[in-house]
Parts: structure tokens; sequence; C-alpha cells
């Protein structure tokens, strides 16, 4: 399963509304390989949905994440943070062994 905090919500809602994106548009969440630590968050506004997609929802937002990416992202939390040390969403992950600096790539 994937969430969303309270600030992660928001923001989504946000940038939904300053797209113009209807309310079918869904979060997709996914991994792929690169970065500097071998893997790489990948976080879109999507409409469709494929077979093996999973669907979670939290506070009223839909997670979509594909059948491979859910090995790496199971128990993550999807944060936002507009502090001094960045802006931007962030991912809390529990299956990371290392993660970057940057906090885009994490190893497992």
């Amino acid at each position: 399963m994937v969430t969303v905090t309270e600030k992660a919500k928001d923001k989504i809602l946000e940038l939904r509304n300053e797209e113009n994106r209807a309310d079918e548009h869904h979060i997709r969440v996914g991994v792929v390989g690169g970065g500097c630590s071998g893997l790489m968050y990948n976080l879109e506004f999507d409409s469709e949905y494929k077979p093996t997609d999973m669907v979670f929802e939290d506070k009223g937002i839909k997670i979509v994440v594909d059948k491979k990416s859910i090995l790496y992202l199971a128990g993550t939390t999807l944060d936002f943070s507009d502090g001094l040390n960045g802006k931007g969403f962030q991912f809390v992950n529990p299956n990371a062994s290392r993660t970057c600096g940057c906090g885009e790539s994490f190893a497992v």
C-alpha cells in the first residue's frame, strides 16, 4: 500500500487544479532504473489504468502503481515539503536501504 500525507494531498489537489486536470486523473507512482543510487521514483498524473496496475486510495487521492514497482514501494508514504532544505514531493520508503542526497533515487 502507498499512502499520502495531508501536505501531499493538498499539493496534489492544488496541482491538479492548476493544470486543469479532471478528478479522474490519479497519481501514478513508479520506480525506474537510474539515479546515483540505482533506482529512481517516477510521479505523474495519469488517467489510464493498465490491467496489472494496483490501485490504492488514501485521503481521497487515488494512487496507481504498476506491478513491478509495488515490490519497491510497499509501505511507502508520499509527503510534500516546502521547507528550506528543498521543495517538492518526498518518498518515505521503508524498503530503501540507501538514498541519495537529492532524495530522488534509492537502493534496496
